[in-house]
């Protein structure tokens, strides 16, 4: 290709070198992200855009979801072009390194696409890999080839050993000291551990794709147990993160097996390896400076007690001890309410909601009897102690995470003296994907909620009973 033109950008034939593919990619994501930023801040005063609110769509939950569309409608009409023209740049790029078009869809995937450009960025054209390697890398190569065993157990085991040698280090330092539990070591660790153990396990020669994705679920598999085994975490949020972590796995050995198919793979692997090795450190330092507001959720779950509002309220101001649970959720670890007792009467007084971990503190702002009970939170116990052979297990997850802000009871009266009460919570996590951990933590506090709303049912339909 001898030179490259505006034009360019929307075509969709021919190939494309590393040098015009990474400019025009640096170019056209400089130029979205401060469209964005000025849509988002300029025109519909949204709190400042960070890089990674790209893959939280409607996360603001508190927002009614019509006064998102417009936002986010203009959002998706200017990223239009830019998604065809960073997508036929792509697909050019592939040709020119004879990769399968169709990995074009790993430049959908949020945070993903950031390895795939690098790894894109990297690998040579065609014209490029004819020339005849310097000496530095023929003696590189010539150690690799002593060093990577051929048998295809013997390279698979030195995948696993190298990847667990340099990410456990990462994890550690993401979790332990910089305390951020992001997009880095949720979806960046997953798919370096994937991606890189195939191309070692592929090193010498071409690894069938079923050799390879076992490769890959085993790094992950590796991780998870020496994280077990070292104190690190606990079983539940083990369980809860894995379906994440052995899909991105799966796709970042998916890419590597179609690296390692090329015959000019074992050139080039080292310098893959070692590039997206050096992303993740670098990833996790931007994410912990610019990270975006953890949003703010609701979460509402109601049923019906026949029972008239003023005996339900009287149970939902304060209530008794409730059975032991029987859910498996919670007898796994995840801390439910035991009880809930208040000092005072009205607005201004102290409601404390005592949990299997410690207790809420949620002063009333709202005492309008018997329809609306309306509190702040003041101080949160941690949301679960983890599962563990050990002691004790304390990653730094469990403090301050996941925050209840403030919550409600809602009493209204249906016919027949019945009523309606919901309870609302809203509260933040400060996990990412938020996308994904949302659901989990919303399914959680949902159960939490039903555990209280069928206990102050019992209570108020015993009492209406006897009156």
């Amino acid at each position: 290709m001898n030179g490259f033109h505006f034009r360019d950008l929307w075509r969709w034939e021919g190939a494309l070198d590393r040098g015009p593919f990474v400019l025009a990619g640096a170019i056209l994501f400089a130029i979205k992200y401060n469209l964005d930023r000025l849509i988002a801040e300029g025109i519909f005063h949204r709190p400042r855009w960070s890089i990674f609110e790209y893959p939280i769509p409607f996360h603001q939950q508190t927002v009614p979801l019509q006064d998102d569309l417009p936002f986010f409608a203009t959002l998706m009409g200017v990223a239009l072009p830019f998604i065809w023209a960073g997508a036929a740049l792509t697909v050019r790029r592939l040709r020119s390194a004879g990769l399968p078009i169709w990995l074009v869809v790993f430049f959908f995937p949020p945070f993903i696409n950031l390895f795939f450009f690098l790894l894109l960025a990297l690998l040579p054209s065609k014209a490029q890999r004819e020339t005849p390697p310097q000496a530095d890398a023929g003696r590189l190569k010539a150690m690799l080839d002593r060093w990577i065993p051929d048998h295809p157990m013997g390279s698979a085991a030195l995948a696993l050993l190298l990847n667990t040698l340099l990410a456990l280090p990462l994890i550690y330092i993401a979790t332990e000291t910089l305390g951020d539990y992001g997009w880095t070591l949720f979806v960046g660790v997953p798919f370096f551990l994937g991606l890189s153990a195939v191309l070692l396990h592929g090193y010498h020669r071409p690894r069938n794709l079923g050799s390879c994705l076992i490769v890959a679920l085993c790094s992950v598999a590796l991780i998870s147990a020496l994280l077990f085994a070292l104190a690190m975490e606990g079983v539940i949020c083990l369980l809860m993160a894995a379906p994440l972590g052995i899909l991105v796995a799966l796709t970042g050995g998916v890419l590597g097996h179609f690296i390692q198919k090329q015959h000019w793979a074992n050139l080039e692997a080292p310098r893959l390896y070692c590039a997206a090795l050096i992303a993740l450190p670098v990833l996790m330092a931007a994410e912990r400076l610019d990270h975006p507001p953890a949003p703010l959720i609701a979460v509402r779950s109601a049923i019906e007690v026949n029972a008239p509002p003023e005996e339900v309220w009287r149970h939902v101001v304060s209530f008794p001890e409730l059975p032991p649970p029987t859910e498996l959720l919670f007898r796994a670890g995840v801390a439910y309410p035991l009880r809930a007792q208040i000092q005072g009467t009205g607005v201004g007084a102290i409601r404390h909601c005592v949990f299997s971990t410690g207790a809420f503190v949620e002063p009333i702002e709202v005492w309008d009897a018997p329809r609306l009970l309306r509190f702040s939170v003041t101080s949160n116990p941690p949301p679960m102690q983890e599962w563990t052979p050990f002691a004790a297990v304390h990653p730094p997850h469990l403090n301050g995470f996941l925050v209840s802000r403030a919550g409600q009871f809602r009493l209204e009266p249906l016919p027949g003296g019945r009523t309606r009460l919901e309870g609302t919570t809203w509260y933040q996590h400060h996990l990412w994907p938020a996308s994904y951990w949302t659901p989990w933590s919303d399914f959680i506090i949902h159960r939490i909620h039903l555990r209280v709303l069928h206990h102050v049912q019992q209570l108020a339909e015993a009492d209406a009973a006897h009156r």
